[in-house]
């Protein structure tokens, strides 16, 4: 989400003190004019005088149109196009899609005695602070607007026939109103709840008479921003509860009860037999106290529900909406037992050269820095359940005491049975069906979710032991009703990579045992596969839905980091898994790093390249290209028909639009943020907002994704944005990433059909989403260098971004903020051109992430071209974002690139549809022009009215 900072004010300033020096140097010759005629006759002196001030007058006029119509212009234009909003019909529809989502994507953790659905009982007490204040979004891009009214929790429950206590309600807002700001320009670890001591016998005494159920909520926030999610709260500022004791004692992390949460559920616990824990937080919860109290017989997992999505609480308590969510990342009993937990946060370089490389900034009018930083993915491909299913199988946990709810669970008010066909096979394509009837006595929706356990050599290619291959969720089923899916799997699918071998991917021969799970960890049936001879995938023999074969390319982003392995029961998981032990860059890696202050903007310059033609005229409009192919002849003669500077602007200013190239007939197309409500952020018109994208991953519907992707699409094309910056995929790898919420899952498969089939949705009403952020942009910072295996970088950061290319033909993605080793993700090449795009056949455009006026001091468009990200989101003129010689023939290259990949993108728009072509003056142009007209009609009067007042006092 864009916000304006004094560095940005100070680039505005940069850019336009060409034009504010021109303006200082015409008023200082019209003074130096005015004083040197003072020994002229008054006739004379008058006349010369006035003809100088009306001469600057129009002079300054002239600049003054330079600078709006010139760098000023795209954020002129952006800010005054206010007139297209989503339309009440279109809101509906949407209100309809969100509140499916929440109903769906809500999940049933524990349901003890079958509490739920709430037969009987139709008033509750909302115990916690967080019942009048619930999360309903995350904050920064992916956070929702304040344009549309919002479903309370309390009014969701009101509308599924609940009762409220009132009493609680006034309790909890006299100790506090709302919920301190939490934005991407400030974080805040607050947790208000009032002390226990703060109930009163008589408060306790008549919830009781009230009702004997009480529902506790518990809510975590967090967002875009600086920092992640504090990992030990001490050392973090935040408001005590109480001055009798601290909520948190040194060591304890965010998401855990504080002493005044533990201290209100032990109150609650003691008065009441029949309590539901209700958790409103997209990160996962250590909730191993439910288990403590026999009395918290229900717990409701309800990550941020958008604007409507409470509506969906009501009826699942109701019994009018059976819950079928599934997690979509696991839950344990202690998160710093995870395999990620010493390397989850950043860590600021040692190095002295790297310390000063710090870059200086602003965030909120606050001075802020961004120092070179790592970040060790030691886990390996063992990402989240595939760490836990592993390391169970390797016994090397106890998975009961370590995992409290597994990757895929959910609980529903009906029963589901489910049967596995045998397997039928043909050329590598294996196919079976699963049935799913409802043996229980409500109706319900049911999820079907395959995996593939591969065999392991102990030393050989990494594998888990539980992976994800595909999923279904079934139609609404009623009591006693079957539903048949049949599943398509690819043996090629079950192909792991290994780069220590062959440098590619490899299906090893061995029995693959192909299940049918009602989680990660619990096995409902299951059917061996036998690959009877390993097949290798290079390049004489690749995989069919690659372009050409995948082969080492990441190498370098390993450096020299101990991973953790299966080999020998994960004999070394103490030394990978522990905290970082040198905080100096290796040499090796130190003497290639660059930010833009000691950046070369040569480098990438060939001098034997030819400057490539320019500037011609062939006569063919950008609409000649909608629907060809990227490839036909025809892109060649239209990008020779561009101008430098036009490539050179279009390139420069790509933030939340393109510019109009008005030669070749290219319109402006605006994109809007963001993944839960489109927002213009210049106009401040948005959508209704949506449930976070955890909880669509939650729903585990592929139709539901669709329709998500179709609506916000449609939403997007009525606010007059051909583009938006979503969905956001990268993973879930450490609980304590702030901005999880505005990604899928800890899963790639799961996350990356859910991309696939929201990217879908938009395309099919002309919007292009920008998939986000590519890549490796798993934790909350700038300049953090990620090293990792490219084993694990192929199979999990980059398998969401592999899908929705490849299965949603998505053609426009935003590289990340992150480092990948040494260099900046844009800097990349492998990864932009070699793995995107030859690998994957990414036909489209790569947008860096905000660039503000300096490009965060790492980000600049002589590194990006030459490697494949192709503009930059910028809307000011001047600065990093301008290719710096931009008449050099390699730099005019990679613009004619960067424009074909643009406007390939662009031109298979909504806007290039017969019906959706504007090609009229922005408003703001019109009404500029027409008082230029009348400003300069004005001088031209006064002028001809001061010549003729001289010739009168003349004769």
């Amino acid at each position: 989400m864009v916000t304006f900072e004094i560095d940005d004010l100070i680039g505005v300033l940069k850019g336009l003190s060409p034009y504010l020096i021109g303006v200082l140097i015409i008023l200082i010759l019209a003074t130096i004019i005015t004083m040197g005629v003072k020994k002229k006759k008054k006739p004379t002196r008058k006349l010369i005088r006035s003809l100088t001030w009306l001469v600057t007058f129009a002079g300054v006029i002239i600049i003054i149109n330079g600078i709006i119509f010139g760098p000023m212009s795209t954020l002129i234009t952006l800010a005054t196009d206010s007139t297209q909003k989503v339309s009440v019909a279109t809101t509906n529809k949407a209100k309809k899609v969100a509140e499916d989502i929440a109903e769906n994507g809500f999940v049933l953790l524990k349901n003890n005695d079958d509490l739920l659905p709430l037969k009987k009982t139709k008033k509750l007490n909302l115990f916690g602070w967080s019942s009048i204040n619930p999360i309903y979004g995350g904050a920064g891009s992916g956070g929702i607007n304040e344009l549309y009214p919002i479903v309370s929790l309390e009014k969701g429950l009101e509308d599924g026939g609940f009762a409220l206590n009132k009493n609680l309600n006034r309790f909890y807002k006299n100790y506090a109103k709302s919920r301190a700001a939490v934005s991407i320009k400030q974080q805040n670890w607050d947790l208000p709840e009032p002390p226990a001591n703060k109930y009163s016998k008589k408060l306790i005494n008549q919830a009781k008479e009230f009702s004997d159920t009480a529902v506790i909520t518990l809510s975590r926030l967090a967002g875009e921003g600086a920092n992640d999610i504090p990992q030990d709260m001490s050392k973090v500022p935040y408001q005590q509860n109480s001055k009798d004791y601290k909520d948190f004692n040194k060591g304890q992390h965010y998401l855990e009860l504080s002493k005044t949460e533990k201290n209100m559920v032990n109150l609650v616990c003691h008065h009441f037999k029949k309590v539901i824990i209700l958790y409103n937080g997209a990160y996962p919860f250590q909730l191993g106290f439910v288990n403590e109290h026999p009395e918290i017989k229900s717990v409701i997992w309800a990550p941020g529900p958008g604007n409507i999505g409470f509506e969906a609480l009501g009826k699942i308590l109701n019994g009018s909406v059976s819950p079928s969510g599934r997690t979509t990342d696991t839950f344990v009993y202690n998160l710093k037992k995870a395999p990620y937990y010493y390397n989850a946060e950043k860590t600021n370089y040692a190095n002295k050269k790297l310390q000063d490389m710090t870059v200086h900034g602003f965030n909120a009018g606050k001075a802020q820095k961004f120092s070179p930083a790592f970040i060790n993915y030691v886990e390996n491909i063992y990402v989240g359940y595939k760490f836990y299913e592993t390391a169970a199988k390797e016994q090397k946990i106890n998975y009961r005491k370590t995992v409290q709810f597994p990757f895929g669970y959910g609980l529903s008010y009906t029963k589901f049975q489910q049967t596995m066909s045998n397997l039928q096979v043909k050329n590598g394509i294996i196919r079976f069906s699963v049935q799913s009837k409802n043996v229980g006595n409500v109706s319900g929706k049911d999820v079907i979710e395959v995996y593939y356990n591969p065999p392991y050599k102990n030393g050989g290619i990494e594998k888990a032991s539980a992976n994800l291959i595909s999923y279904r969720k079934t139609k609404e089923l009623q009591p006693g009703e079957t539903q048949k899916i049949t599943f398509t799997i690819n043996e090629q699918d079950m192909a792991s990579y290994d780069e220590k071998g062959e440098g590619a991917y490899i299906l090893e021969k061995g029995i693959y045992e192909i299940s049918i799970n009602k989680n990660s960890h619990d096995v409902i049936a299951s059917k061996n596969y036998e690959v009877h001879k390993t097949e290798i995938y290079n390049k004489n023999n690749k995989r069919k839905n690659d372009k050409v074969a995948a082969k080492n390319l990441l190498q370098d982003s390993e450096g020299t980091v101990t991973y953790l392995s299966r080999k020998d029961h994960f004999a070394n998981y103490k030394k990978a898994t522990s905290q970082p032990h040198n905080l100096y860059m290796p040499k090796k890696y130190l003497n290639n790093y660059h930010l833009n202050a000691n950046y070369n903007p040569k480098r990438y310059l060939n001098k034997n390249d030819k400057r490539p033609v320019t500037n011609k005229n062939y006569g063919l409009k950008l609409t000649d290209l909608r629907g060809k192919s990227y490839d036909d002849p025809k892109w060649n003669k239209l990008l020779d028909q561009l101008t430098v500077k036009e490539m050179a602007n279009t390139i420069a200013l790509a933030g939340y639009q393109t510019p109009a190239i008005p030669a070749i007939g290219k319109v402006q197309n605006v994109d809007s943020d963001g993944p839960a409500a489109i927002n213009n952020n210049f106009t401040h018109i948005g959508s209704i907002g949506f449930p976070i994208e955890v909880v669509i991953a939650n729903t585990w519907s592929k139709k539901l994704a669709y329709e998500y992707g179709k609506i916000m699409g449609q939403m997007a094309k009525e606010m007059g944005s051909s583009g938006w910056y979503a969905p956001g995929m990268n993973t879930h790898r450490s609980a304590f990433t702030a901005r999880n919420y505005e990604y899928f899952s800890e899963d790639g498969i799961l996350s990356g059909y859910t991309a696939a089939n929201s990217v879908l949705g938009a395309k099919s009403v002309g919007v292009y989403p920008t998939i986000k952020h590519f890549a490796m942009y798993d934790s909350n910072g700038k300049m953090v260098s990620a090293w990792a295996t490219e084993q694990s970088i192929r199979e999990n950061y980059l398998k969401p971004f592999e899908i929705a290319v490849k299965k949603g033909h998505a053609n426009a993605a935003m590289a990340s903020w992150a480092f990948l080793g040494n260099k900046w993700v844009g800097e990349n090449k492998a990864l932009n051109q070699q793995i995107l795009r030859k690998e994957w056949g990414f036909r489209g455009f790569i947008v860096s992430d905000f660039f503000r006026s300096n490009g965060h001091g790492f980000m600049n468009a002589d590194i990006s071209l030459p490697n494949g990200v192709d503009a930059m989101l910028s809307t000011f003129a001047g600065g990093p974002n301008q290719v710096t010689y931009k008449n050099a023939p390699s730099n005019i290259k990679y613009m004619k690139r960067a424009l074909h990949n643009i406007l390939y993108t662009t031109v298979n728009s909504w806007v290039y549809s017969e019906d959706g072509q504007n090609t009229s003056l922005p408003t703001w142009k019109k009404i500029a022009y027409g008082i230029d007209l009348i400003l300069t009609l004005m001088i031209l009067g006064l002028g001809i009215m001061t010549v003729s007042k001289y010739r009168a006092r003349k004769m």
